[in-house]
């Protein structure tokens, strides 16, 4: 067993024994299927925090020779696979968490810049001086020759080599500027897995897509399942709902809470993902909070959404607001530093977690209320967010006056916040509007879940608020937006369109709140009806 060679079970077993461990296994199955085949190279994106390197360790595990790794599958799913037996510990795992592997060589060689060649050269001595040591029986040609130490130790013990490298694109994040030296990077890698018969898995995690060069790519050959395209494996980019649903059942914790907080990535595809570090540690605390982010220094969210780009900032408030946009994630670069549209910088942040993207409708969002917390901490400090910020903090307020009736106060208050936001929003249209009514009502998330045209009996209400279950207190909203008529005519328009059947399963109060904003005048109007259901 070595550090890098077959690095046995250790850090699996840990995973195991932890108070959490949601059984992940059949991804071995989807990896087994993929053996010793043209399409067994994959990249797997994903954000950090989302058991990248704990799929990672189970797969050194169950493919390396170092240890008997039986015991540790045999109660797990995947040890009634047909591929179990197979590949189990039959296979030489050579095993690179790259981020702790370039961490030590600057601590080795004191220098916090060290060059990639300088890096590379100490990955393959080391890869090499194990596999040396490991088979002491084949007579090498050449001790110094990366690729030929590799296929004669291939031919000579007839073992398939699974290459395991785990943060694989921490050096276009540490040295995100560099372009030669990241070339020099995936060139290495180009002539140690590409087309060599000794590969017969190749599996690799970061955070980032495969940078691109032009429309090439150096590693053409892998798969890439990433955040805006999961693919085959998304089952294993997080925990699934029911996987959650059973570990609220499990510590009685508050599933619908649970959802609101952590839920919400790849929703469309009708399987619903939330964050495992979150949801573990939630779990384990019995709060909810904001975890993610609070694991390890993060890129700067504020770094990304102050850049100025094609109206970023109108955008982004859009979608702290609730809206959806639509991006176009094909053109990204696949790096941290190479934007030429917001498209480019919303990519980003959906690679990073901060956005979930829904393939089917080409548009992002923000996934969860711990992100969403996150946008707010981000955009506080910088005072060309004053107006939003300022929106946001008198929100309370306003959805008290909704609640009290206060009709001339709700009209003030959105005007005071439409007037504001001219220079993001566009001032004369009607998903402004919308947009400025989910900014000036921002603290109704803490009450409500919030629904944005919601499908009803002949036609769409423009926003439904539910109350959640532990603010069962509080009455639930139909809320329907005019321009240019009349707030009278939004609540007669509830009515005749029978929006209120949305909300067929609730009881108790129920506002329907009409609002008109007149163009010319730009002044707006709201009527407030109270019923019960």
């Amino acid at each position: 067993m070595g550090i890098y060679i077959n690095p046995g079970t250790d850090d699996f077993q840990m995973s195991l024994d932890s108070e959490i461990y949601v059984d992940k296994s059949n991804l071995i199955a989807k990896t087994n299927a993929l053996f010793r085949t043209r399409q067994r190279f994959i990249c797997i994106s994903r954000p950090r925090r989302f058991g990248k390197t704990m799929a990672a360790e189970m797969l050194a595990a169950y493919y390396g020779t170092g240890s008997d790794a039986s015991s540790l599958f045999e109660s797990l799913t995947i040890s009634k696979h047909h591929s179990y037996e197979k590949h189990l510990n039959k296979h030489t795992v050579i095993m690179i968490n790259m981020q702790v592997f370039l961490s030590g060589a600057k601590q080795d060689l004191l220098d916090t810049k060290i060059s990639i060649a300088e890096m590379l050269g100490r990955l393959r001595h080391s890869i090499i001086e194990e596999l040396v040591e490991e088979n002491p029986e084949i007579k090498y040609k050449n001790k110094a020759d990366f690729i030929r130490v590799m296929n004669e130790t291939y031919r000579a013990t007839n073992k398939s080599f699974v290459i395991i490298i785990d943060e694989w694109d921490c050096l276009f994040r540490e040295y995100k500027n560099d372009v030669e030296s990241q070339k020099h990077y995936l060139d290495f890698l180009r002539l140690w897995l590409k087309d060599q018969t000794y590969v017969g898995l190749a599996y690799m995690t970061g955070i980032l897509p495969i940078k691109k060069y032009g429309s090439h790519s150096a590693l053409n050959m892998f798969g890439e399942y990433s955040m805006t395209d999961p693919g085959r494996f998304l089952d294993y980019f997080g925990f699934r709902d029911f996987e959650v649903d059973e570990l609220c059942e499990s510590y009685g914790v508050d599933i619908s809470e649970m959802r609101n907080w952590y839920n919400g990535y790849f929703v469309e595809m009708e399987t619903p993902i939330l964050n495992p570090t979150s949801v573990s540690r939630s779990l384990e605390s019995k709060r909810f909070s904001n975890y993610w982010n609070k694991t390890e220094t993060f890129e700067a969210l504020q770094d990304y959404i102050k850049l100025d780009f094609d109206e970023l900032q109108g955008k982004i408030a859009k979608l702290i607001a609730g809206d959806q946009l639509k991006v176009n994630p094909y053109k990204f670069n696949n790096d941290m530093s190479t934007f030429n549209s917001s498209d480019d910088v919303l990519t980003l942040l959906v690679h990073l977690g901060y956005l979930s993207y829904y393939f089917d409708q080409s548009t992002v969002r923000i996934p969860n209320e711990e992100v969403k917390r996150e946008f707010i901490n981000s955009i506080e400090d910088l005072d060309s967010w004053s107006t939003v910020v300022s929106a946001i903090q008198s929100s309370k307020s306003l959805l008290q006056a909704i609640w009290n009736n206060e009709v001339g106060v709700v009209a003030k208050g959105v005007q005071k916040v439409h007037e504001q936001n001219t220079s993001i929003l566009a001032y004369n249209d009607e998903n402004s509007l919308s947009c400025v009514l989910s900014l000036a009502l921002y603290t109704a998330n803490e009450y409500y879940t919030i629904i944005r045209e919601r499908p009803t009996g002949k036609g769409y209400a423009d926003l439904v608020f539910i109350p959640r279950k532990k603010f069962a207190d509080k009455p639930a909203m139909v809320v329907e937006l005019k321009w240019d008529k009349s707030a009278s005519g939004a609540i007669s328009q509830i009515k005749d369109k029978n929006y209120i059947s949305a909300l067929n399963d609730y009881h108790g109060n129920l506002m329907l709140v009409g609002i008109n904003y007149d163009k010319e005048t730009k002044s707006h109007e709201c009527v407030i009806e109270i019923l019960t259901v």
